[in-house]
């Protein structure tokens, strides 16, 4: 019996960063987007450089064990050494290897992440066996027997099991929680909400939230100023559109502006809790797997379940690697207690 299994990717990944990255902002009437660039052509120096393992399963699987959660995880690996540096960090996180895949036809995945002065990156990623999930691969008897089944992005080829995943759950009353990414969302809105629909928590940043319904953030105008108001109109638009009838909790996340919930009835703002930044990378995952486990702890206070997911997320980016700086309960505890003033906003 396990309290959750983790399903998603697993993948070495190559930390590179550069003073001479520069960020270049592109303003239209109807949206912002950043992009980071480097000069073209150029020799440029590597100020950082390091190997770490990760993945969206394996980052969430080594944060529910850090907090306590008996945890497994369904992640398809190719052979040699990279899929030995990963089995050998998930026994060191106390993550039970019974569910790991190994394949002998596709490589391990693997990702170049490029880290900006500013502490955000960009990731270019060769998705290898992640790419290649079938449902042979997946035990269902551990699904049946978990508590939680956390749905980490599937990538390639995988996402196409993932309503079946989602039915299993479902006709077996596991708790779901999904975080959907990009891959996902192109096999289509009409797809993907049917998996949504089976699900306790639905998360996403918001660049995959406008992704999957349409729905742009508009930027002030002369005549309308939306970031005077706590919640912009357009994330609330988002929230309510990714919640369907069954669910309880949607949650889109925002980077240096937080995350927003809904209910059902309520929105639920919540800041960034402070951090000196190194890398974002690992923050997605850290809050979105923190919140599911304070969810389990307090019994679904989902005030203090976005509360322990920033503080968890905040410790993660000041570090180089996306498992590094994980908390305990206790540890977010005496953070909050540093800043009883870091609250959610409510707005029913």
């Amino acid at each position: 019996m396990y309290d959750v299994i983790t399903i998603g990717s697993a993948t070495l990944d190559a930390f590179i960063e550069s003073d001479d990255a520069n960020i270049v902002s592109v303003c239209t009437n109807n949206s912002i987007k950043e992009f980071m660039a480097y000069p073209y052509g150029a020799k440029l120096d590597i100020e950082k450089f390091d190997f770490k393992t990760g993945g969206g399963a394996i980052n969430t699987a080594a944060n529910f064990a850090n907090l306590g959660f008996n945890t497994s995880t369904i992640v398809k690996i190719g052979e040699g050494i990279q899929g030995e540096n990963i089995t050998k960090e998930l026994k060191k996180a106390n993550v039970d290897l019974s569910n790991v895949v190994r394949s002998k036809k596709y490589k391990t995945g693997f990702s170049i992440i490029l880290i900006s002065f500013q502490g955000d990156r960009t990731v270019l990623a060769h998705r290898g066996a992640n790419a290649h999930m079938e449902l042979e691969d997946i035990d269902f008897k551990s699904i049946k027997n978990s508590k939680w089944l956390y749905l980490a992005p599937l990538n390639g080829n995988s996402t196409k099991i993932l309503d079946k995943i989602a039915e299993y759950a479902e006709e077996h009353d596991v708790n779901m929680a999904i975080n959907v990414g990009t891959s996902s969302i192109k096999q289509g809105k009409e797809y993907l909400y049917n998996v949504l629909k089976t699900a306790e928590v639905v998360i996403m940043n918001k660049d995959e939230a406008g992704m999957l319904t349409g729905i742009q953030v508009r930027p002030d105008t002369k005549e309308e100023k939306f970031s005077k108001e706590l919640i912009h109109p357009d994330i609330k638009k988002m929230l309510r559109e990714i919640f369907p009838k069954k669910h309880k909790i949607s949650i889109i996340t925002d980077g240096r502006n937080g995350a927003y919930a809904y209910d059902g009835e309520k929105y639920y703002q919540c800041d960034e809790f402070p951090a000196k930044v190194a890398s974002t990378l690992g923050a997605g995952d850290a809050f979105s797997s923190t919140f599911v486990a304070s969810l389990e702890k307090t019994k679904w206070d989902i005030e203090k379940a976005l509360m322990y997911a920033s503080v968890n997320a905040a410790a993660v980016v000041e570090h180089f690697g996306a498992q590094d700086g994980f908390l305990t309960f206790d540890e977010m505890d005496k953070r909050l207690k540093k800043y009883p003033e870091f609250k959610v906003k409510i707005i029913k």
